[in-house]
This record gives C-alpha cells, sequence and structure tokens, in this order.
C-alpha cells in the first residue's frame, strides 16, 4: 500500500496529506511503456544507428508553483532542490535532480522515483506563503532522444526551432510534438529530454519509431 502522512506544519499553514505514490507492497508500479517490452527491443534490435531512444522511467515528477516575489517560496525551494529555480525557458539539475521551468509561476522537478515523497515533504517544511506542490509523477515519463540525428528528428516532429542557435544546451520548452504535447529540454550537443503525459506516451512512441526510421533506430534500456 501506498503511505500516505499528515504533515502539520506552522500555525499559519493549513494541514497537509502527503502520499507516497511509490507501492510499499502489491500492485507493481508500470511505466507508461512497460507494454511496448523496450528491454526486449533494445536487447534484440540494432546496437548502432543515428537516434537512440530510452525511457527514463518510474521517475519522481513534482510539479511546483510559487511566485518569484515570494523569497520565502524561493529560498526554501533553493535550500531543499540544492539549485535556485531557473529562470524563463531554462533548467538546472544537481545530481540526479532536475528542474524545468514551465512558466512564470511553474517548475517540474524531476528525481529518482523513491526520492519524491521525502522531497515533496522536505519542500513543504522549508517553504512559506502561498505555493503549491503536485506530485504528477504516475502521470508521464520522460524519454531520452540522443545521437547526431536526434535533432532531425525533432525537426520534423516540433514546429519550435531547435537550430544550436535558438536552443543551446539547458534550454527548456513547452510545445507541440506531432499531435501532442512535450516539454524538451536539451540536455547535451546531441541529446534531448522530452517529458510525455502519460495517455500519449503509446502515441509519441509510435511517432518517434516511425520518425527515425531512416535514420536508424537504436533502443535501450
Amino acid at each position: 500500500m501506498s503511505e500516505l502522512i499528515v504533515d502539520k506544519p506552522a500555525a499559519e499553514q493549513p494541514t497537509v496529506a502527503v502520499m507516497n505514490q511509490v507501492p510499499q507492497s502489491g500492485p507493481r508500479a508500470e511505466s507508461p511503456l512497460h507494454h511496448a517490452d523496450l528491454p526486449t527491443i533494445a536487447r534484440k534490435g540494432p546496437q548502432q544507428g543515428g537516434v537512440y531512444l530510452e525511457e527514463l522511467k518510474l521517475l519522481g515528477h513534482l510539479v511546483l508553483r510559487g511566485s518569484t516575489d515570494n523569497q520565502a517560496f524561493m529560498a526554501g525551494a533553493e535550500k531543499v532542490l540544492g539549485v535556485a529555480l531557473p529562470g524563463s525557458l531554462q533548467s538546472a539539475e544537481k545530481g540526479e535532480l532536475s528542474v524545468r521551468w514551465l512558466a512564470p509561476d511553474e517548475w517540474l522537478v524531476i528525481v529518482p522515483g523513491a526520492r519524491a515523497f521525502d522531497l515533496e515533504r522536505e519542500l513543504r517544511a522549508a517553504m512559506s506563503g502561498h505555493y503549491a506542490i503536485v506530485n504528477v509523477s504516475g502521470g508521464q515519463t520522460v524519454l531520452s532522444l540522443s545521437g547526431p540525428k536526434a535533432r532531425d528528428v525533432l525537426m520534423k516532429t516540433t514546429p519550435y526551432d531547435v537550430h544550436d542557435r535558438n536552443f543551446p544546451v539547458g534550454k527548456v520548452v513547452t510545445s507541440v510534438f506531432a499531435k501532442t504535447q512535450a516539454v524538451i529540454r536539451r540536455t547535451g550537443e546531441q541529446s534531448w529530454e522530452l517529458v510525455i503525459r502519460r495517455s500519449f506516451a503509446d502515441y509519441a512512441w509510435l511517432w518517434l519509431q516511425d520518425a527515425s526510421a531512416e535514420y536508424g533506430l537504436v533502443v535501450r534500456s
């Protein structure tokens, strides 16, 4: 069963129920692309190509909202995360933790799945004022797209300009992705991460197979 803890912060803050979404027993956690059996495809498929695809599965996703004018919110987030909340269209990372800017008052924090529950509680304890934290771990996944032809695939898929002059390493945007949407982050010269909603994960996987076919798709697990 998932663990539910009721946090009781200072008197001026409301009582909040925080749930651990990682199963402690019983149901097995499965990623949005579990049904595609990517490990088998990776093992039996080609090992060299122009595009490399991997699902970074079962990570913890926390949506953090608050005003940049609220110093208690900003300072508390930086203290817990170890990095300042990034500015417009930027991202930040420290070890296995990454933060993506989504909007002027909204950020997506991604950590190893088992870390999300404790991180949410630490953030709530460190911040005050008007803010919101929502654990959306079960509602989306991350796809890693890399290789010398990764940008060519993105150019087929999104109308956003992904050229080096407009999309340097570290930049992040939320844009149209085929007929759905993705949070696109550039992580290296030839590497990108795509945050995809769970309900569109299968569609994105099928699309990327087709879009990558001419370059040679290599699936990793």
